[in-house]
């Protein structure tokens, strides 16, 4: 006879709703009028999630680790307050109390007293998109940054390079962690894409694994700074309200 092993009940309840999310995902509903993008609000993730976990006796429960806090001043003089939060979620199941713990970052900008608020609803958004592998309805991120990378970085005045051989992983090692953090410091969407215009036949000599990973990286960070400078510019609009 065979022993089986009961495996704790919160792994299955979250593969149940990865499977009712993944019918449908959730679209970019929402756009950003000042940039002109299209974003996935935190309105959006709760709508689809609540009767979801509900349904799959899920709870999860935040748990603030680190929060810092600055202040930036705005082209038109206001005072925007800057909150980077580090923030695990225990993700419970009510059926047997057995738990997973997830943890990330959050980030946002107000001009009054909803920074926290605002980098808590990111930090919750990004988790539960990681946690239960939401689909994106046609967001295709790596191959669209790549793409977008690719037409970037072609000049129009020389013609397209030559097929380039691509290093070896002992070879391009120092180069990938270096890049990685060139990445890390870019602070704007403009000075993101400027780095991916500037770098993308440096990207090219990697070896193609570690390609993949730069391009994740980099639309992961630029989906993050959109959301920031759209929750900048939201803020200087309540600003401008506001006098």
């Amino acid at each position: 006879m065979t022993d089986t092993i009961a495996l704790p009940a919160v792994y299955q309840a979250i593969a149940a709703v990865m499977q009712d999310v993944g019918r449908e995902g959730i679209a970019k509903g929402r756009r950003n009028q000042q940039q002109g993008y299209a974003f996935r609000g935190i309105d959006d993730v709760y709508n689809a999630l609540a009767p979801l976990l509900a349904r799959h006796h899920l709870i999860i429960v935040p748990r603030v680790l680190t929060r810092e806090k600055t202040e930036q001043t705005t082209q038109k003089g206001g005072i925007l307050f800057y909150v980077v939060v580090q923030v695990e979620f225990d993700i419970v199941c009510a059926t047997d109390g057995s738990k997973i713990t997830a943890c990330t970052w959050g980030e946002a900008m107000d001009s009054a007293d909803k920074a926290t608020n605002k980098a808590m609803s990111a930090a919750y958004k990004y988790m539960a998109m990681q946690t239960f592998c939401i689909p994106t309805e046609g967001d295709n991120d790596a191959d669209a940054s790549h793409h977008e990378i690719r037409g970037e970085a072609a000049p129009s005045h020389t013609p397209a390079p030559a097929p380039t051989q691509t290093m070896s992983k002992g070879d391009a090692r120092a180069d990938y962690g270096v890049m990685v953090e060139e990445m890390r410091r870019v602070t704007s969407t403009h000075e993101l894409k400027q780095w991916g215009k500037m770098n993308a036949e440096r990207v090219k000599l990697q070896p193609k694994d570690w390609q993949a990973e730069i391009r994740k990286s980099y639309t992961e960070l630029m989906e993050g700074l959109q959301y920031a400078e759209q929750a900048s510019a939201e803020a200087e609009g309540e600003l401008e309200d506001a006098r």
